[in-house]
């Protein structure tokens, strides 16, 4: 039966949520990545009891970044990989294998402590190589070489997670929080070279659209230098972290992220919030690279500033502004956000912001704003899920696979 969907003719509702990867993670992003950070200030205020893995804090940054992180990945790369080669998407009992991977990896990270640890590290470790050949295959064969790196930076990413796991089985010693910085500044490299291409291309399409000179400036040689020193600071952290070495790096990065991001027309684009979000996204990960590259030189900046302005700012924003554009295009939707949409972002943005400045309040306020950056922070996602719910889990309302 065809019903009409805004002026287009549409399949009456259906269950499609295996139909591309973008659907079930993204959703489980926007599920786990509300319900953890939740569950983690409970851990934090003493309300709860965290899982008997290492202790508390690599816990938490653990899940954020191979719950949450990995799975809007997932999502985003399992659906334009193939569009970027002309293969085969995964889809129906593939996504589901994969999707369910991913899942037992969140439950056994929960129950560590009752699981055998070794049970729990090959479960967790297992998804994101898996991944990687995911998309591997889907690239394999076509001739796209600069993509490969996008799958070098998901296997480089599995052996952050299992250097973490080595420390929690005992077998080796300190390896947890490198692995955790590592895994943070890998995520940085692939939101600069993704955004990178995203980002500029969309803005240029909306300015055409609107009529008006879709004049952005791009130089080759800063958008590689902007590449280049954020894989930098990536070995520096790996190598020789909180350094001067790291702190000049990190400053560069920052300074090199800043001056694409001056040439891509982001007074224009705050007239569209789809296309805001990216842009905003961008100047997160130049503050927080400058934030980072101050703390390690000494300047006086808390190394918790510059490290949640990368994720809950950077990481958690660009997140947000992907999931909510990429889950309207690969529908078949008009751009358009849905009514309240534009909440997530400034949500998002306010949790950020808090937590990033909470080192500058007074000691008595600080808790209090502890609970309020995450519980501020958590609600763009939880709103993400209840208004992005239904379309993901219904067809593309042109009829089209997918």
């Amino acid at each position: 039966m065809i019903s009409q969907v805004g002026g287009v003719a549409a399949p009456e509702a259906r269950w499609a949520l295996w139909g591309r990867g973008f659907r079930p993670f993204f959703l489980g992003v926007g599920v786990y990545g509300a319900l953890f950070i939740l569950a983690w200030t409970a851990v934090w205020r003493g309300a709860l009891r965290a899982p008997a893995w290492l202790y508390p804090f690599p816990w938490h940054g653990h899940e954020m970044l191979f719950g949450v992180v990995a799975a809007a990945i997932a999502g985003f790369l399992t659906t334009s990989v193939p569009v970027w080669t002309g293969r085969p998407a995964l889809a129906g009992r593939p996504l589901q294998a994969l999707f369910a991977l991913w899942l037992a990896g969140r439950l056994v990270m929960l129950a560590a402590g009752r699981l055998p640890a070794a049970l729990v590290a090959a479960v967790d470790v297992a998804f994101l190589p898996v991944l990687a050949l995911v998309l591997g295959r889907s690239l394999a064969g076509t001739g796209q070489r600069r993509n490969y790196g996008i799958v070098a930076i998901v296997a480089a990413l599995a052996l952050a997670n299992a250097s973490i796991h080595a420390e929690a089985l005992g077998l080796t010693r300190a390896t947890a929080s490198r692995g955790l910085r590592f895994a943070v500044d890998l995520v940085v490299v692939l939101v600069v070279v993704i955004g990178g291409r995203i980002t500029p291309a969309f803005t240029a399409n909306a300015l055409r659209l609107r009529g008006e000179p879709a004049e952005l400036r791009s130089w080759p040689a800063l958008d590689r230098l902007a590449v280049a020193a954020v894989v930098a600071v990536a070995a520096a952290d790996l190598f020789a972290p909180r350094s001067a070495a790291s702190g000049v790096l990190a400053c560069v990065a920052g300074l090199a992220v800043a001056a694409r991001l001056a040439g891509w027309q982001s007074a224009k684009a705050w007239r569209d919030p789809l296309l805001a979000s990216l842009h905003a996204g961008t100047a997160w990960v130049a503050l927080g690279l400058l934030l980072v590259g101050a703390g390690d030189l000494g300047a006086g900046v808390t190394w918790t500033s510059g490290l949640h302005a990368l994720t809950a700012g950077a990481l958690g924003s660009m997140i947000l502004a992907v999931m909510t554009r990429v889950a309207l295009g690969h529908t078949g939707r008009p751009l358009v956000l849905p009514k309240g949409a534009v909440g997530c972002y400034l949500l998002v943005h306010a949790g950020a912001a808090l937590r990033v400045a909470l080192p500058l309040a007074p000691v008595l306020l600080q808790p209090a704003l502890m609970v309020a950056a995450a519980v501020v922070w958590g609600a763009a996602f939880a709103l993400f899920a209840v208004l992005y719910a239904p379309i993901l889990v219904r067809p593309r309302i042109d009829g089209k696979e997918g």
